[in-house]
């Protein structure tokens, strides 16, 4: 979604990505310049940074596979993130920004809600110890050696592209391909527990817009509203038209938090960002892009 509206700008954008997690069919017919490898090499990270002026740094071991491989999740989110911070570094007469894309991930249960950006963090788990990890080296390189570099952290985004037979995909996707297959949506616990979800074209947008302003800041990205999963489940099963139920599963989510949600007031001030797109109307794209991937065999 960020590579499409880069080329819809007019930008000439190159794409590093190890299709862990994603899929190549993303990409189709975007014109790219697509470079299968890993974050992790450094070499290939210089090469392609040297012919770059902005970099946008979303590389990740996500928090499932982190919390199953605390060390690789330490050598791809941190050490990747530092390959691409020395690439910026050598680069830094004509690297016009670095954005990391960091996670609301770090700030745990949260003490007060919303939550500022200066908030106190809680780390409950790998993945929140290497976003953090990795946030403080990009600080420290602006710090130390001036590398303009922005950060921002994504509160459960969700949207077309994010693909429902991806294992890894957020809570969005899976309830929608169990309500387009009249399946039960499981819910961990009583389905109180809140997140705050922002629809991926916001997103994109607020990305972007930490690109072109003074660097060395860090904005929540998020919709700024609190949302219960069964108040999820419920909209998803609405706007889908669907027969499922709700299926409550005794289980210990990973990502353990009560409630989230995040002041995006940062975000509004500086960057002169508001989410435009609904939980509602986001839902009903998401669904709608669904189904028409689903028609195309996509």
């Amino acid at each position: 979604n960020l590579v499409k509206r880069l080329l819809d700008a007019g930008a000439h954008v190159t794409v590093l990505d190890n299709f862990f997690t994603g899929f190549r069919e993303n990409l189709k017919g975007l014109r790219v310049e697509l470079i299968e490898g890993d974050v992790e090499d450094t070499s290939l990270v210089k090469r392609l940074v040297a012919s770059a002026e902005y970099v946008f740094h979303l590389a990740v071991r996500n928090i499932i596979v982190s919390t199953k491989e605390p060390v690789k999740d330490f050598t791809t989110n941190v050490g990747g993130t530092i390959n691409v911070l020395e690439a910026c570094l050598a680069e830094k007469d004509h690297i016009q920004r670095l954005v990391y894309t960091s996670s609301v991930s770090i700030y745990g249960n949260a003490r007060y809600l919303p939550i500022n950006e200066d908030d106190p963090k809680t780390i409950l788990n790998p993945y929140a110890a290497s976003k953090l990890s990795a946030e403080n080296y990009c600080m420290a390189y602006f710090e130390t050696y001036g590398v303009p570099v922005s950060v921002v952290r994504y509160s459960n985004v969700y949207g077309p592209n994010q693909r429902p037979e991806n294992p890894y995909c957020g809570v969005v996707s899976k309830f929608i391909a169990a309500a387009l297959e009249n399946m039960p949506l499981r819910v961990y616990g009583d389905g109180e527990q809140t997140r705050d979800f922002t629809y991926v074209d916001d997103a994109v947008e607020a990305t972007i817009r930490a690109a072109l302003v003074t660097p060395g800041l860090v904005f929540n990205v998020g919709s700024g509203v609190e949302t219960s999963i069964n108040t999820l489940a419920h909209s998803i099963i609405e706007e889908s038209r669907s027969k499922s139920t709700i299926e409550y599963v005794d289980k210990r989510d990973i990502d353990d938090v009560r409630r989230r949600v995040v002041s995006i007031e940062f975000a509004r001030r500086i960057l002169r960002w508001n989410p435009m797109v609904s939980l509602r109307d986001g839902i009903r794209r998401t669904i709608e892009w669904v189904e028409l991937s689903r028609r195309e065999g996509m």
